[in-house]
């Protein structure tokens, strides 16, 4: 079974973007591969439901998620308000059933690397202590240069096992705009970490064509050794 960690430098990387252009990718050119799909802790309406819209899985809704909280907010403080903890038991057993039932996992993390999952433990621990495969998913922007080389160190500090680094359009963008600001031999020089490639800028987000067609531009291989 092969699992994909998805993290990102903050909560609007695009984390949610890579996560079902991969599974777009895999259901349409991998389709004889099961396939699972992983929010392990979700804080208000969000991925959880993006996966039950546009994928058929054959996962009960507390095995996408298994830990929901209703405010929007980092779990620690969204789990206080309903007087409830953060249970990672329950996320490790529902992770470990999952690898042994489905070809493909694809786990997607909340927030960023620095995020906390706990009060003394972040997104960054996690990934690190599970020994998780990961990818990084940088939104392209000014400062992008800035978070790839800092959420790296976090990674290296946290012994996450760091697979590479996928920039993302947020916003229609030039080619030169791109270039400028996440210069791909910069980042790969700053970071020693490969650029696997940059997910364009989609007009329908829920379109899985689109979303295979993006995937299907990445440096997949580097990452499932297909």
């Amino acid at each position: 079974m092969k699992t994909l960690f998805i993290t990102g430098t903050d909560t609007e990387a695009g984390k949610t973007v890579f996560t079902t252009a991969l599974a777009a990718y895999l259901q349409k050119y991998r389709s004889q591969l099961s396939l699972g799909i992983m929010k392990p802790i979700q804080s208000g309406i969000g991925d959880r439901e993006i996966y039950q819209r546009l994928f058929s899985l054959s996962q009960s809704e507390s095995e996408i998620t298994p830990l929901y909280f209703q405010a929007p907010l980092a779990p620690p403080i969204a789990a206080a308000k309903e007087n409830k903890e953060v249970d990672l038991g329950i996320v490790w057993q529902t992770f470990t059933k999952l690898q042994q039932s489905c070809d493909f996992l694809l786990v997607e993390a909340l927030g960023g690397l620095g995020s906390p999952v706990t009060d003394e433990f972040t997104v960054a621990d996690l990934a690190g202590e599970w020994r998780l495969p990961t990818v990084l998913v940088v939104p392209i922007k000014l400062g992008a240069i800035s978070q790839a080389v800092a959420n790296v160190a976090l990674a290296r500090q946290c012994k996450v096992k760091l697979l590479g680094i996928i920039l993302n359009c947020q916003q229609p963008l030039t080619p030169e705009q791109i270039t400028d600001w996440t210069p791909i031999d910069m980042i790969e020089s700053l970071t020693n970490i490969p650029v696997l490639g940059c997910l364009p800028y989609l007009n329908n987000p829920l379109d899985l064509d689109e979303l295979a067609q993006a995937a299907s531009d990445l440096e997949l291989e580097k990452l499932f050794n297909w």
